[in-house]
């Protein structure tokens, strides 16, 4: 049996008395508190309300078109072209109309025109039946005297009434230019305006987010040629749901959120569309959006409708981590942070539901400091 030296034996003793580290568990307990807030979980009343998903829409929207079938001439705007009330569109050829006015404009100058002519001739007929009169009055006192024929008598009688007749045959004539001339002045106006349907104006102002017309197209009457919107008048029409229509008012307020501009605003609703679809057993509310510099028909938002309050658990946002898929948080426990997975369900402003894994009372780290790991201990301050 052979035996180490003395010296190599006594070296081995003092490595194994001071070689090694000290245990995990130990380490930590004598590592410093990380100083901490904590608060106590507790339950709270939490608004509940009802979302509905709808779509941005114009709540004046106008689709012009022609009331006439005629060639597009000219298109004076393009998609996206704010226009103001009044301006010039779409110009059609108006060629044919055109001619069909100035044929309306002669016939009323043609009209006119007799007009003199007619008064003239009455002016004529009437001296002439003011001479029949007096010579067949002076006839007459004639024949009474015997000093004339019965045929002289006959023929002053003849020509009375000859004047008489060539005079109310004037007055007849100049008495139907009046409604030939109303008739051809109604003409004009219905030329005229017939001429005017080539000439597409905005009925308002606003901002144009459609155009199919081009320059040689035919237009037909009732095809759209330009899409315009009044701009900085928008409404959300959201699709609710047949059971929710008690939870509805018309005139009540709603929250709208625009995910496309990241905002929450408060809106109010303005009316509620009374039929039901068949196929998708939900209605439509219409909610007015205030004035947003941004905003945009065809956009995607969600509207809350409030329903009272429900008990919930909640927490602070900075007391919840999340990594991927799992949230978690880190409770207090014998002066040590652990952490304890949790399923969150709504979030607020002011807090976010636990649905599991936390109970009232139970202390959790908020807000969470950079570096804090499970088991480690802490000190909670206020």
């Amino acid at each position: 049996m052979r035996f180490l030296p003395i010296s190599v034996f006594a070296s081995l003793i003092a490595l194994g008395g001071c070689g090694g580290n000290e245990p995990p568990t130990r380490a930590a307990s004598s590592a410093a508190a990380v100083p901490v807030q904590a608060v106590t979980v507790s339950s709270r009343q939490w608004p509940e309300a009802y979302e509905a998903t709808g779509t941005v829409r114009a709540r004046t929207t106008a689709v012009l078109s022609s009331k006439v079938m005629a060639y597009v001439r000219e298109v004076a705007v393009q998609v996206g072209d704010r226009v103001p009330e009044g301006q010039r569109l779409v110009t059609l050829d108006s060629q044919d109309l055109e001619t069909n006015v100035r044929r309306a404009e002669a016939t009323e100058t043609e009209v006119r025109s007799a007009i003199p002519e007619a008064d003239n001739a009455i002016a004529a007929a009437k001296a002439t039946l003011d001479l029949a009169q007096t010579t067949f009055k002076r006839m007459e006192e004639l024949a009474s005297k015997k000093s004339i024929s019965n045929q002289e008598f006959d023929e002053a009688s003849a020509r009375l009434k000859a004047a008489q007749a060539a005079y109310d045959m004037t007055r007849a004539r100049r008495s139907q230019l009046e409604p030939k001339l109303a008739q051809v002045e109604q003409e004009i106006r219905a030329a005229r305006i017939m001429r005017d349907y080539t000439r597409i104006s905005a009925p308002f102002a606003g901002v144009v987010t459609a155009k199919s017309a081009e320059p040689g197209t035919l237009a037909a009457p009732g095809a759209p040629l330009v899409t315009l919107e009044r701009e900085g008048a928008y409404r959300l029409e959201a699709s609710v749901d047949e059971s929710r229509l008690p939870s509805v008012k018309a005139g009540q307020t709603v929250d709208v959120a625009l995910e496309a501009l990241d905002r929450r605003l408060a809106a109010r609703v303005s009316e509620i569309v009374p039929s039901v679809d068949a196929a998708s057993r939900a209605y439509i509310v219409k909610i007015d959006l205030p004035a947003l510099p941004d905003l945009r028909s065809g956009m995607f938002g969600r509207a809350l409708f409030p329903l009272g309050t429900r008990k919930v658990v909640a927490i602070p946002a900075g007391a919840m981590i999340e990594r991927g898929q799992l949230q978690s948080v880190f409770v207090v426990e014998d002066g040590a942070a652990h952490t304890r997975l949790i399923t969150t369900g709504k979030r607020a402003p002011d807090g976010i539901e636990v649905l599991s894994g936390l109970g009232e009372g139970e202390k959790v780290v908020s807000p969470v400091p950079p570096g804090l790991a499970d088991g480690a201990r802490v000190e909670v301050r206020q």
